[in-house]
């Protein structure tokens, strides 16, 4: 599985058959420092992991717009002193991005920017919106012409259309009308805007740097630059940054948060806090949950690097069992390696992954991993261990089978396509090779992040993926996969 912090998504990844949950977006602002631009790109570099495929960044100069965006990492484009010198001004925004809604292509990059009444507008999403399409086809229908097929843009078009007099009213009035996950950090020729998803499902963290406020998805893009944390953004805030300070509106009615149990699971950086919680502690008490919950007599314990170590490390601390890295991850395989033939290919995984035969020969080997989405990859680990002599391999997984599909931001199969949604456990472990295989339960995920057990009537987080649970409406989903959610917004372009 794919780590928090690599850098790349290689096209082994891509020809992997699906195998792997894909990252949402990152976003990044910051109001008033004179090396905005420059912050940015570091923040987005700290925020790489949550999207790989494009990256952006907008700026004001207190009398112009400025924009740049790049297919590509943040590091290939933004590190380059020519770049930031196109971005003047002390007011920055910016996007990491991993497509969910709309095609890898230039003009679905964020920010993105339009020329309103009343001045521009810039804005960056984390999240999905899930009536998104339904917005755009019938904005579409009233005369609306749109210039990217991200679901994001309908927002731009609801600011416009607004009748409210004061910006800040009419972009409320737009996030009145949207359902879904999301995380916006907006800009204006006078303001910096933070919003955040009545369920706070996407995260998004206040920050301070000598006197300048930053809002940032995790607060590790807080760390790169030596900022300050200074809290969550609330579930249904909306923060407003101006050269008078900062100002909290909330225009939705109370309801109790439901953040999304993945930042946790996946796609947070180990070394983030993410609701208060930091991720690395929480991966580690998984681990430590699974151990409790599915021992086994074994001799080592082995993660799937990178995504399963911490997990692996609660596990055999939990246990008293060794740990050891028994599988050594390839960090250099990227877009740049060379197209593979359909032979190697079929090398699968020994691309990324090598067994470290010294630790697994004649070896009762505990694999530790943080989840099974298609399960081919995992197949393949397991091959590999035998054939590095492994003696028996259990296969455990520090998170609960996943059996439903994402709509909020995260790129999962269609439910036929998850292994465990179709497949019982008995035949989920044939199909790995694994000797034995067992899943943490839903009550030890709830366990690991400091609750007794998942509330049945008030679930704490947004844990559709395992209990099917999804918090909002899905109006665009009805009767839909999202790769033909995905192809009817394509064709509505």
């Amino acid at each position: 599985m794919r780590q928090p912090g690599d850098n790349v998504l290689s096209e082994q990844d891509l020809a992997d058959d699906g195998d792997v949950l894909r990252e949402k977006c990152g976003v990044f602002g910051i109001y008033g420092h004179p090396d905005a631009a420059t912050l940015t790109a570091l923040g987005l570099h700290a925020l790489q992991h949550r999207g790989q495929e494009a990256a952006g960044i907008v700026t004001f100069d207190g009398t112009r717009f400025h924009s740049e965006k790049r297919l590509g990492l943040v590091g290939d484009h933004f590190s380059r002193a020519e770049t930031i010198a196109q971005l003047p001004g002390s007011v920055a925004i910016g996007h990491t991005r991993y497509a969910t809604t709309g095609g890898t292509i230039l003009r679905n990059v964020q920010p993105l920017f339009s020329e309103l009444d009343g001045g521009g507008f810039a804005i960056a999403h984390n999240g999905n919106l899930t009536n998104g399409l339904t917005l755009r086809r019938n904005l579409i229908r009233e005369g609306a012409i749109c210039q990217s097929t991200s679901d994001t843009e309908v927002v731009l078009h609801l600011v416009a259309r607004s009748r409210r007099n004061r910006f800040i009213d009419r972009f409320i009035d737009s996030l009145m009308q949207i359902e879904g996950a999301y995380a916006f950090v907006g800009l204006t020729n006078k303001k910096l805007i933070g919003a955040r998803d009545p369920l706070g499902i996407r995260p998004l963290v206040l920050g301070e740097l000598q006197g300048h406020y930053i809002l940032a998805s995790e607060t590790c893009a807080l760390d790169i630059i030596g900022a300050r944390f200074v809290r969550d953004i609330e579930n249904g805030e909306i923060v407003i940054i101006t050269d008078d300070g900062i100002e909290s509106v909330k225009p939705f009615p109370p309801i109790a948060a439901r953040p999304c149990i993945f930042e946790y699971i996946y796609f947070a950086r180990p070394d983030s806090t993410v609701n208060g919680r930091n991720v690395y502690t929480v991966r580690k008490r998984m681990g430590a949950e699974l151990a409790a919950e599915a021992p086994v007599e074994a001799d080592v314990v082995v993660p799937v690097p990178d995504s399963g170590v911490p997990a692996a490390l609660g596990f055999a601390q939990a246990s008293g069992l060794p740990y050891e890295l028994g599988i050594i991850r390839n960090h250099y395989v990227g877009r740049t390696f060379i197209q593979p033939t359909q032979s190697v290919r079929e090398l699968g995984v020994r691309l990324k992954h090598s067994a470290n035969r010294a630790v697994i020969a004649g070896k009762r080997v505990v694999l530790i991993d943080d989840s099974i989405v298609r399960g081919t990859t995992s197949l393949k680990i397991v091959r590999m261990m035998r054939e590095a002599g492994a003696k028996e391999v259990h296969f455990r997984i520090a998170c609960p089978p996943i059996r439903f599909p994402d709509y909020y931001g995260i790129d999962t199969p269609e439910k036929e396509k998850l292994l465990a949604a179709n497949h019982t456990l008995e035949e989920m472990r044939a199909y790995v090779g694994a000797d034995s295989l067992a899943f943490l339960s839903v009550d030890g995920v709830y366990r690991a992040t400091g609750y007794e057990s998942r509330n049945p009537v008030r679930p704490q987080f947004t844990d559709h993926c395992f209990t099917g649970d999804y918090p909002t409406p899905l109006t665009d989903q009805v009767g839909e996969s999202p790769r033909q959610q995905l192809s009817l917004l394509a064709e509505a372009s």
